[in-house]
């Protein structure tokens, strides 16, 4: 993997469902709209000073979202960020850095 690039995606693991759960309420708040499936299937991964996770989730019927979350060091103690989202993906969307 090249510095700075992300990793091939790779299914999705509990703990990037728990990250997608973590900010599904601003998922939501930025949508204007609740989902009732919110379900990570497959994710990239970013090294950068801390990790940028990618996360293809599945909203519901055909439609699925792209999350880009950045998850800081752990000694810097500061919340999960949302820091980007696409919407209106579907299942064969190729999860790219945005």
């Amino acid at each position: 993997m090249k510095c700075g690039g992300t990793t091939e995606a790779k299914p999705a693991t509990a703990e990037t469902q728990q990250l997608a759960q973590e900010v599904k309420a601003q998922v939501e708040e930025k949508e204007g709209k609740s989902f009732e499936v919110f379900i990570a299937v497959e994710f990239k991964t970013q090294m950068v000073a801390g990790t940028n996770y990618f996360i293809k989730v599945h909203v519901g019927n055909e439609e699925y979202l792209h999350v880009r979350i950045f998850k800081s060091l752990p000694h810097e103690k500061k919340p999960l960020t949302l820091t980007s989202y696409q919407s209106k993906k579907a299942k064969q969307d190729e999860l790219t850095y945005f």
